[in-house]
């Protein structure tokens, strides 16, 4: 069977909902093999009907149970879910610390969703650098909605906003400095707040500094993100929360913000993807390991300027070959 053939079937399979394929496929995305690309192309035309769902915030804050929740909360309405959890790297494995298994165990016989945790393998940002792509897959292989869990880093988790329709921003009471990510800006990524085991002392006083904050925020549109209290544990708050997020759902397609949103969006995906798709360039034909070091030890040395050295490089790339 060659490659071509072998992506059409997992496609087919993929689509009819087999989860064998899907797993296959979005290990194949993740682990960036050679038929990655193909696969994407081949999957792309069939995504971009799933609401895609971000959850940030500190750690300790919930993010799990929220997700779990609010899964089970869609779950009864008949909808079809992935959830992609993105977590610290074993710096042993290289794989996720923190598995979806010991986490989300209540949906493990539910084959209306499909779990799916991510190392971030070095990422700054929050997220796993193939996220995107293995939400484009979920999307593709039909689920109505696709969540995604940011590792937790609390104050560089900005990157979730240039992915998901909704942003939900979780905060937390009794940890210290309440609204823990004002400093990093993270508050005006935030479509949706949460303030999560709202149970406890000084949950008041976070839903002030968050309103507080709103008054200074700029946002590009007129829609003021609601604040929900919830006790994920308990279940708490999670009608209320799935409420504000079809809430929003309603205004980004009423208001045409939903495709303004979606560019915005791509345009900052499609740098990325050049990025990325240059930087493999430069380390596959112009920066060997054995080019890297001798360079390396160059610099160190003195004996070259590191500044005219990446003049160098970037000048032979538009050179051709």
């Amino acid at each position: 069977m060659t490659s071509n053939q072998h992506i059409r079937q997992l496609v087919t399979h993929l689509r009819e909902g087999n989860v064998r394929a899907l797993s296959r496929a979005i290990s194949t995305v993740e682990n960036r093999t050679a038929e990655s690309a193909e696969l994407l192309k081949a999957l792309f035309p069939f995504s971009g009907k799933a609401l895609l769902i971000g959850l940030t915030g500190a750690p300790g804050a919930g993010k799990s149970t929220l997700v779990d929740q609010v899964a089970h909360e869609y779950r009864k309405q008949g909808k079809t879910i992935g959830i992609v959890a993105v977590d610290p790297t074993s710096p042993f494995s290289g794989g996720a610390i923190l598995g979806d298994r010991i986490r989300m165990q209540s949906h493990h016989a539910d084959k209306g969703i499909y779990i799916r945790s991510m190392a971030t393998r070095g990422s700054l940002g929050g997220l796993a650098s193939t996220t995107a792509d293995v939400a484009t897959v979920l999307d593709a292989s039909g689920r109505d909605l696709v969540i995604i869990e940011t590792v937790g880093v609390g104050q560089d988790e900005v990157d979730i906003v240039r992915l998901a329709d909704v942003t939900i921003v979780v905060l937390v009471p009794g940890m210290g400095d309440d609204v823990q990510t004002i400093k990093a800006g993270i508050m005006e990524i935030a479509d949706i707040f949460v303030i999560n085991k709202s149970d406890r002392e000084g949950a008041e006083r976070v839903e002030r500094e968050i309103r507080a904050m709103q008054s200074l925020a700029v946002r590009h549109d007129d829609w003021v993100p609601p604040i929900v209290k919830t006790i994920a544990s308990e279940g708490t708050g999670i009608t209320e929360l799935v409420a504000a997020i079809e809430k929003y759902r309603e205004y980004l397609e009423r208001s045409g913000h939903a495709q303004v949103r979606r560019i915005a969006n791509w345009r900052g995906r499609i740098v990325e993807m050049l990025r990325d798709a240059l930087f493999q360039r430069v380390l596959s034909y112009y920066l060997s390991e054995g080019e890297a070091n001798r360079y390396a030890a160059e610099v160190a040395e003195h004996k070259r300027d590191p500044y005219s050295l990446v003049e160098k490089i970037v000048d032979e790339l538009g050179k051709p070959e």
